[in-house]
């Protein structure tokens, strides 16, 4: 069972577009996931901020999920930790061995899918909130979202694409978007990434909100 939550942190770590949000295995984890998507390089920068250097040190593994652009994003990242990415083609990035259209990652026990723009029946575009307000009733989200990585039953899935931030847990599956670095919510400053502690026995996850 997967569980999202976020505990206020001060004033301004309340607020998820400037702060760090992770995933955190209820009992220590065996490995930490750095997460981050639509860092949009060379045009926001040749690389990410360094402040996701910072909030990166001691992951054991990063997951991108797309709006790349370039292989030399990668390769920085590559610096702090292995990257495994997505990206929707055409794209510069496409063609690096580092990145697929889509994928599932087998991450301790879990399957986690890795997708740039989560295409759901009847949501246009995958927001905090979407399910709740425009999911069909008579529809399973996790059948749906099975059906989405080639009949896959998925713990978890990361996603990007909308800029916005987002931690729900929906018929037992984690829904994760780490926002934008460069572009939170479309605007250009400081923005999010996030860090997935798992566990190998534990699937009790919390969702934990930290400043940068």
């Amino acid at each position: 069972r997967m569980v999202a939550g976020c505990p206020r942190t001060g004033a301004r770590g309340s607020r998820l577009a400037q702060g760090l949000v992770y995933i955190e295995a209820m009992e220590a984890g065996r490995m930490r996931v750095g997460l981050i998507s639509d860092t949009h390089s060379p045009a926001m920068g040749v690389h990410p901020p360094e402040e996701v250097r910072r909030a990166f040190v001691g992951v054991d593994l990063i997951l991108h999920a797309g709006d790349i652009y370039s292989s030399e994003c990668l390769d920085w990242l590559e610096e702090i930790a292995p990257v495994v990415g997505v990206e929707v083609p055409p794209a510069p990035v496409i063609g690096d061995p580092r990145v697929v259209e889509k994928r599932v990652v087998e991450i301790e026990g879990y399957a986690i899918g890795l997708v740039h723009d989560l295409g759901m029946h009847g949501i246009d575009e995958v927001r905090p909130g979407a399910f709740a307000r425009s999911w069909p009733s008579h529809l399973s989200i996790a059948d749906s979202l099975a059906s989405f990585f080639d009949g896959r039953r998925l713990d978890g899935v990361v996603f990007g694409h909308s800029h916005w931030e987002m931690a729900e847990t929906h018929e037992g599956v984690l829904f994760v978007n780490p926002g934008s670095p460069t572009l939170p919510h479309q605007t250009r400053r400081l923005g999010t990434r996030s860090e997935e502690h798992t566990s190998e026995l534990q699937s009790h996850h919390d969702l934990v909100c930290r400043l940068l």
